[in-house]
């Protein structure tokens, strides 16, 4: 855009103070003019104009309100580790241009790479000098504060740049986008397409490190709260055998990102995908049914996993699975003990807190669970949320041999849920989505934006509330899981990824009128904006062709199941 070159705009600055600047000015410029009231200046990431995140460099056209995005924040720590990535690819693509760098998932504070072989696919481990290299490589690029630089070429030029450097799956992905102009970021000769904001240049990005690990490496980043140093990396082996599982599936199926999915859409094959996706995951639950029915003194089965993870219809599903093995199961939701309203904890704001394990009748519950495993028929509680309180139905509850109790909660792993309760007689499973999906070569999908993206869907469906709403309260949600559940995930028995590779084509058809109803003038507008750009690279998949049983039927409706 350069419409109002020439012209004199007006931004608004997060102090209430305004300057008149030349139309088409960047916020880099500003910071060189010394206009910004700013005193760590070289701690700002991005830009935010009008509520839209946007590099350092973007020139502005118009009047502005202008806020910052600083490296201590959720937003800043995103926007760090995309742009380290970035130049990962970048020292990856000049010392192995003959392998192909595959980015792959999280694990904690780092995101697992591996090499392959571009002509046969199959894995490449690299040297331990090669890993040393990689990072002086890296390191070299810091302390040359390399500019990263935004720009824009024709589709033609697209095609031939991602074929040249070898980008199989971003050029795959230009079949499906189909634009005439394609945004680009480019890092000393290294270009890739452009997803969202990058730091204007390298000589940010001082903290890192490459840790080798299984067939390829971890790259490991700091966290927001500390911006300035690594954290200890723990390992959690069945986090990511589950995430190798599904990768290993999805090479079985040849099937590993966007483009994949969009041409299964374009070639009218969704269906059978959907059924095979579907078994897949229907198999997985099947297989913890069985590690279930070998710990034979198994009397109840505790589900956790963070929000918008698939908890309630994996609890019925496994509830089917048990059926099948001689069990008759009891679904019990741990919400059904909270405590009454007036005497749930309140956080450090003031607000009630119902995150915290404090907010369940710990004692109710394993008092119940004691009486139900001697034998004694029980009373169990049900919980009225409009009225803040418990209350019961004339149906009692009394075990026989072959019954079980499914019980699911975000405290679910944590053991002091049921301290009276002895270790064999429960079964924990922690479960989240863990897509195994990439957007192309080097860009990774989130699980917590496919979670987010559930939430938003689910929210408007069931519970009435805006996607500025569902964004404004994620970062609370984030933080409940970060204290009450990501710690406890290696306490599981068992893993179950309950993402579905094709989900996210459905959940847009959903998600994306209610992202465009939050505007500019919305804090929530930057997260809107981001995750309608992110759901556009995906074509779009009906509703109706979701069976009645997927666990996506929790999040748009129309389940077989009762909830």
């Amino acid at each position: 855009m350069e419409y109002n070159r020439g012209m004199n705009i007006t931004l608004t600055l997060p102090d209430g103070k305004s300057v008149i600047v030349e139309a088409g000015c960047t916020a880099e410029s500003l910071v060189a003019q010394n206009l910004l009231p700013e005193d760590n200046q070289d701690e700002i990431y991005a830009v935010l104009i009008n509520n839209e995140i946007c590099s350092l460099t973007q020139p502005i056209e118009v009047n502005a309100d202008i806020d910052f995005v600083r490296k201590n924040t959720r937003e800043g720590t995103v926007i760090y580790r995309r742009t380290l990535s970035f130049m990962l690819s970048a020292a990856a693509q000049k010392l192995f241009p003959d392998l192909h760098l595959i980015i792959g998932h999280s694990l904690g504070h780092a995101y697992y790479y591996t090499f392959e072989n571009p002509a046969t696919h199959s894995p490449v481990q690299i040297t331990e000098k090669d890993f040393v290299r990689l990072k002086n490589e890296m390191l070299d690029m810091v302390g040359k504060d390399l500019p990263v630089v935004k720009s824009v070429i024709s589709y033609k030029d697209a095609i031939a740049l991602f074929e040249k450097q070898g980008l199989t799956e971003t050029r795959n992905q230009l079949d499906f986008l189909a634009r005439p102009v394609i945004p680009v970021n480019t890092l000393e000769g290294f270009s890739n397409i452009y997803v969202a904001p990058l730091l204007k240049s390298t000589g940010q990005l001082k903290v890192f490190d490459i840790l080798p690990y299984h067939e390829g490496f971890l790259l490991q980043f700091p966290t927001a709260a500390k911006p300035d140093e690594l954290p200890v990396f723990e390992e959690i082996p069945k986090l990511f055998n589950i995430f190798r599982r599904y990768k290993e599936w999805g090479r079985l199926q040849n099937f590993s990102s966007v483009s994949d999915l969009n041409r299964l859409v374009y070639t009218r094959k969704t269906k059978d995908f959907i059924n095979i996706a579907e078994t897949f995951q229907n198999k997985n639950i099947a297989d913890i049914a069985d590690q279930i029915h070998e710990r034979s003194e198994t009397k109840v089965v505790l589900i956790a996993g963070p929000s918008s993870s698939g908890k309630t219809t994996t609890s019925k599903k496994l509830a089917i699975q048990l059926q099948v093995l001689g069990y008759t199961p009891h679904v019990i939701s741990l919400d059904n003990y909270y405590v009454n309203h007036d005497k749930t904890p309140l956080d450090a704001d003031g607000n009630p807190d119902y995150e915290c394990l404090e907010a369940l009748d710990i004692d109710q519950l394993n008092r119940n669970l004691v009486d139900l495993f001697a034998g004694k028929a029980v009373d169990l509680p049900l919980y009225d949320f409009r009225e803040g309180k418990q209350y019961y139905v004339d149906k009692p509850l009394k075990l026989g041999d072959k019954d079980i109790l499914i019980m699911e909660g975000i405290h679910g792993l944590n053991d002091k849920l049921t301290p009276l309760i002895p270790p064999e007689k429960k079964f924990k499973i922690y479960l989240s989505a863990l897509t195994q999906l990439n957007l192309d070569d080097h860009n990774r999908i989130p699980t917590s934006d496919n979670r987010l993206i559930r939430r938003i869907v689910r929210d408007s469906q069931f519970r009435a509330k805006s996607a500025a709403e569902t964004i404004r309260m994620w970062p609370s949600v984030q933080n409940g899981e970060r204290l009450h559940i990501f710690p406890f995930q290696d306490k599981a028995d068992a893993m179950l990824n309950t993402a579905l590779d094709y989900e996210l084509a459905v959940l847009r058809v959903y998600a994306a009128p209610l992202l465009r109803c939050v505007t500019p003038l919305e804090p929530e507008y930057a997260e809107a904006s981001r995750l309608l750009q992110f759901l556009d690279n995906f074509y779009s998949i009906p509703s109706n062709y979701v069976p009645g049983q997927s666990i996506i039927r929790e999040f748009i409706g129309g389940s077989e199941f009762k909830y």
